[in-house]
């Protein structure tokens, strides 16, 4: 374990024991005592700590960020920083040509700044491209009569003001579900963000950002969201934002120990990893992953399935090879 101010590094399977007479090392624990309530797979609860379990990556308390790296040899925090940085990129394709990160050169020392720099890119690009409109319904009193008149409510709030209309209306406007949901992002990670050099282009973005309402965000915000040829190019900006705003626990209670969790089943992600690259890179192969066959059917009973990890056919001779992915060192 290396402790360095507000940034603490472990490795999987690691424990991380807390000091219960430091007081800011007593209110980390408390944090994570109250995350794990939650249900968390990341970690278990032992004496004075916690264990880590196989999962990998960020999760960051108030100020204090706690980094979970593999480890699968005795190699330092900096190799396996980058090897994990590395595989994050690969997997979710953050080199996408049709958008602003096609440039993009990170030089980030944790996933978090990873992603933080990555979304403000993305939405320093939007912005310089232009913000979409959408036509969006309205209500309410307004000076003058346009679109449809709302009788009932008209005559209670209108009694006295005869110069008002209480209308519906559609209006095409830049204030829509999409913009919300990057603005609200925007000032989360002005909340959170705890690297200097991202404060000058979070505050840019915070200035030059049109506005928009505060609205309740959960999972089925992000499912109405329907992709088509004008929003495309917000694809990558909205799967960051909902990955920072679904994983982001706020501390109701006392208000200073906020969590934010991006972690990663660590053989989940090398299994992804090792298909996206055979992918990229056996153009002989069709490479599919996860995919369910029958094995075995008995003359009466219910048939045996299997699942392997990845499945290569040769396109020439279709040959088929069966590949099982393990994150583990091998003996020798």
């Amino acid at each position: 374990m290396n402790t360095n101010g507000h940034f603490i590094t472990v490795f999987e399977h690691e424990k991380l024991v807390f000091n219960l007479k430091d007081e800011k090392e007593r209110q980390l624990l408390e944090a994570l005592e109250v995350y794990h309530g939650n249900q968390t797979p990341f970690f278990k609860l032992i004496r004075h700590g916690v264990q880590f379990n196989e999962y990998v990556g960020i999760i960051q308390i108030g100020k204090t960020t706690i980094e979970v790296l593999p480890k699968a040899d005795k190699s330092g925090e900096k190799k396996w920083r980058k090897l994990l940085i590395g595989m994050i990129q690969t997997v979710w394709g953050f080199d996408v040509k049709s958008t602003g990160s096609s440039s993009l050169k990170l030089k980030s020392n944790s996933i978090l700044e990873l992603y933080f720099e990555l979304f403000l890119s993305e939405v320093e690009y939007l912005l310089h491209r232009g913000l979409i409109k959408r036509y969006r319904k309205n209500e309410g009193n307004q000076s003058s009569l346009k679109g449809s008149l709302k009788f009932s409510k008209h005559i209670t709030q209108n009694l006295v003001h005869k110069e008002r209309f209480y209308v519906n209306y559609t209006q095409y406007t830049n204030e829509h579900s999409i913009h919300e949901i990057l603005f609200k992002t925007i000032q989360l990670l002005k909340k959170i963000n705890t690297n200097p050099v991202l404060n000058g282009r979070i505050g840019a973005l915070t200035l030059n950002f049109p506005e928009m309402r505060d609205i309740k965000i959960n999972a089925s915000t992000f499912h109405k969201i329907v992709y088509d040829r004008k929003n495309q190019h917000y694809k990558v900006a909205l799967e960051i934002a909902k990955l920072l705003l679904l994983n982001y626990h706020p501390d109701i209670s006392k208000g200073r120990n906020d969590v934010l969790a991006l972690m990663f089943d660590m053989n989940n992600l090398w299994e992804q990893f090792i298909v996206v690259t055979l992918k990229r890179k056996l153009k002989s192969h069709n490479v599919t992953s996860q995919v369910t066959k029958s094995f075995w059917k008995p003359d009466s009973g219910y048939s045996s399935k299997m699942r392997p990890d990845i499945i290569l056919k040769c396109k020439e001779s279709q040959q088929i090879f069966v590949l099982d992915t393990k994150w583990k060192k091998l003996n020798g």
